[in-house]
């Protein structure tokens, strides 16, 4: 089971990156082992943010906590 905790833990990491483009990334809820997040600051406007969240935020997490079976934006 995915948990909010194990979550914001890598999340924590992740942030760091998205910061440095000024962005940021919000949990809004964990479904089935589905993480639905939302890109705040300037990853939530940017025509990027499509492969920002599958190939950073998607790729760090499923590494981090095998059971996530995907990331969503909501």
């Amino acid at each position: 089971m995915v948990t909010n905790e194990a979550v914001e833990e890598v999340l924590k990491k992740i942030r760091v990156g998205l910061k440095t483009e000024g962005g940021d990334i919000e949990l809004i809820e964990i479904k089935d082992d589905i993480v639905y997040v939302k890109l705040k600051g300037a990853c939530g406007s940017c025509p990027m943010s499509t492969l920002t969240l599958k190939n950073y935020v998607e790729t760090t997490l499923k590494k981090e906590i095998p059971a996530i079976k995907s990331v969503q934006a909501k």
